[in-house]
């Protein structure tokens, strides 16, 4: 595919995808879901702006870290029509992110620390099971590995 003239301010999905290494289906999903936006041809073709180039580099960075994508869209509703995101903008999202991000580091931490205490029979009942069933919330239903052949 022939580059993108730096003068051109719009882009087709096909130089979206190749410029940004996300599949098309992925950029109409994010589409749908109001994270990017396209206006249409008279030949209803997507065209998009520039600046979605670094749009879509913000989803995948942020989902990228675990970030539901309702959540990277309510930090991009926040970006004024047609801005691309900023570092300040990144660093801001990402002081917001902190917390959640370093509780799921403390949960993952912990069942790191536990898992290796699990002796893999299924049921995951016992006491001190917090993977599966923290505080044996199943223990008080029947015991074995029941939970295996209710799915």
């Amino acid at each position: 595919m022939a580059p993108v003239p730096a003068q051109a301010t719009e882009i087709t999905i096909g130089e979206l995808s190749e410029r940004s290494g996300v599949p098309a289906s992925a950029l109409r999903f994010y589409e749908r879901k109001g994270l990017i936006r396209s206006r249409r041809t008279a030949g209803n073709q997507r065209r998009y702006r520039r600046e979605v180039l670094r749009q879509v580099a913000f989803i995948r960075a942020s989902h990228h870290l675990g970030i539901p994508l309702s959540v990277i869209g309510d930090a991009l509703a926040k970006l004024p029509e047609g801005q691309a995101p900023t570092r300040e903008f990144w660093a801001r999202a990402s002081e917001c992110w902190s917390a959640e991000l370093n509780a799921r580091i403390k949960r993952l931490e912990n069942m790191r620390d536990r898992f290796t205490e699990c002796i893999g029979c299924g049921c995951l009942s016992f006491e001190q099971c917090g993977l599966v069933n923290p505080g044996d919330q199943l223990g008080g239903k029947r015991s074995g590995p029941y939970r295996l052949f209710d799915a």
